[in-house]
């Protein structure tokens, strides 16, 4: 079980490389790069696993801050589960201190749901994870919504935000990293009542 000494694992899913770097399917990488920003470090190669990591603390100085590792899997979404599992090993993270920050299709955008455990609900880098560990980690979900028309969604997860979209994102991802804070500092049910929407 874990305790308040725990470190906390937090997981911008994505897919590395400049051409995903704006679409739907790498917001995670977006908000891991703004909760960077804000504990002033800089994404670095990990030395154990293929992915990208900052080490740092979120929240205010002193006993309330917590320790976090905040990583981007650099082995592209469907083998996210391999590095995740890798440094979640190395720091010796209990499964309930991972965070997975994540587009969601079954959401509308803009809204964003936090839960601790459940399916994968076809989200290949979920999907990756859990296989590698099991279900037992929280979740960060940001709405995407659905595919318009026809359009299939591998292509809909792999364009980037539209320009109306785009007027909203910065905000949006300012939120959710608000969130995971929120979620680090006072529990989930605290983080659930405040950004469930």
């Amino acid at each position: 079980m874990s305790d308040a000494t725990d470190p906390w694992l937090i997981v911008g899913l994505g897919n590395p490389g400049p051409d995903y770097a704006a679409n739907r399917h790498n917001v995670g990488f977006m908000v891991a790069d703004l909760l960077a920003t804000r504990i002033g470090g800089k994404f670095k190669r990990a030395q154990k696993a293929q992915a990208q990591v900052v080490e740092g603390r979120i929240g205010p100085p002193g006993a309330a801050s917590r320790r976090v590792v905040l990583v981007k899997p650099m082995s592209y979404m469907n083998l996210s589960g391999g590095p995740v599992t890798a440094l979640r090993d190395f720091y010796k993270v209990p499964t309930d201190h991972v965070v997975a920050v994540h587009d969601e299709l079954d959401v509308d955008y803009g809204s964003l749901r936090l839960k601790l455990g459940g399916g994968d609900n076809g989200h290949n880098g979920l999907k990756s994870m859990t296989k590698a560990m099991g279900p037992d980690y929280h979740r960060v979900r940001f709405g995407i919504g659905r595919p318009p028309g026809r359009m299939q969604v591998a292509d809909f997860v792999l364009k980037d935000f539209s320009s109306t979209e785009r007027k909203e994102l910065e905000f949006l991802v300012d939120r959710s990293a608000d969130a995971v804070e929120c979620l680090l500092a006072e529990g989930l049910e605290r983080a659930q009542s405040a950004y469930n929407s």
